[in-house]
């Protein structure tokens, strides 16, 4: 009987073993770096700048004269909440060294140092027409 504790065979039960030799590795292929090994990458979304409205989140142009308005709700776009110097904790709610306050902030003002809030966001879209799901649904079961 053995001194080990539990009777499963292991490495050292037996001699050692002999090594099978193995064949000789060949030179690897000079690679042409214009070839490409991996799969491609699949498409990723892109980056835009966009302007939205601050009452409905709806996107309008990034051009924004004093007269602008929201082209769904018709909210005046050239005021203090578009504006990327508004800050509701600084002096003056604005970030920028005005003279008076401004009053009320979300109506049109002719401020000069207006210059609206653009984010940037990701293109997640589709470049599909809203129906043309619909409709590819629908041609699935036509006969």
């Amino acid at each position: 009987m053995s001194d080990r504790k539990y009777r499963q065979r292991g490495y050292q039960d037996e001699g050692k073993r002999e090594r099978t030799p193995q064949a000789p590795r060949q030179p690897l292929e000079p690679r042409d770096p214009r070839m490409p090994r991996d799969p491609k990458a699949p498409n990723m979304p892109g980056f835009k700048d966009v302007f939205r409205c601050h009452a409905c989140g709806t996107v309008n142009a990034l051009d924004v004269a004093p007269d602008t308005t929201c082209s769904k709700c018709g909210v005046d776009l050239h005021a203090c909440v578009q504006c990327t110097s508004f800050d509701g904790g600084a002096p003056l709610q604005c970030m920028q060294p005005i003279p008076a306050r401004v009053s009320p902030k979300d109506t049109r003002n002719t401020c000069t140092f207006y210059s609206p809030r653009i984010k940037v966001e990701r293109e997640t879209g589709s470049t599909q027409a809203p129906n043309s799901a619909k409709k590819a649904f629908d041609d699935l079961f036509k006969f």
